[in-house]
């Protein structure tokens, strides 16, 4: 039985990661911005109030776990606030940038003394986080801050390589979740599945995970993805 650590949990595609390791006999701690009602009714630890914004929201979720063995780390809180180009709100910008690039910096460094060599680190982000995929434009916040994510990435698989934690930059496909629904008929976003089934892809590749491939960029069904 693994400890799996989820940001991001409140709904979409974080709670489906909780629902389905507690389903396979692992032990979730899901970590919400707010709080979930439908995850304690599972059984499943809830920590409330982790603001990955927030040094002292990420302190207490630390404290909170202090003394426990976490096996896998996963980010998946995330924002998108979007407006088009000529009418740029900077303030959602940078508040795109802070959740989704610095949140799992953030979370990371404050729970790095409870992971252990063979533990895993899944950062959540985005395939239109893509330099080389990106042939429609638009989506300037999104697009830069999942870039970030990547990098931010890459540097901590280097960087824990030599303590025997591997890293994974995973894109779960396009999700039908609140924050998707107002993407869904945008040519960024294909056709949307269901947060179980982005949740058990992401699984699979993060129960792959090694030092072989940290640092990968990867889709939940398996396809690696260029930067």
């Amino acid at each position: 039985m693994k400890t799996y650590v989820v940001t991001g949990a409140d709904r979409g595609i974080g709670e489906a990661l909780c629902i389905e390791c507690q389903a396979r006999g692992d032990r979730p701690v899901a970590a919400c911005l707010g709080d979930s009602a439908a995850l304690r009714e599972h059984g499943i630890e809830v920590v409330p109030g982790v603001d990955v914004t927030s040094a002292t929201a990420v302190a207490a979720l630390a404290q909170t776990l202090a003394g426990r063995r976490v096996d896998v780390l996963v980010h998946v809180a995330g924002i998108v606030i979007e407006r088009p180009l000529g009418a740029f709100d900077y303030s959602a910008l940078q508040r795109e940038y802070d959740v989704n690039a610095l949140g799992p910096l953030r979370v990371t460094e404050a729970l790095l003394p409870l992971l252990h060599a063979g533990a895993r680190i899944g950062i959540v982000t985005s395939r239109v986080g893509s330099i080389g995929e990106n042939s429609s434009g638009g989506l300037y916040g999104y697009r830069m801050s999942k870039a970030a994510a990547n990098m931010a990435g890459v540097c901590l698989a280097r960087d824990l390589y030599a303590r025997g934690i591997a890293v994974g930059l995973l894109h779960p496909g396009s999700v039908l979740t609140e924050m998707t629904r107002g993407l869904a008929d945008t040519a960024t976003v294909g056709t949307l599945v269901e947060p179980a089934v982005a949740a058990r892809g992401l699984l699979a590749r993060l129960d792959e995970l090694d030092l072989a491939s940290t640092g990968s960029f990867r889709h939940a069904n398996g396809q690696t993805l260029p930067w």
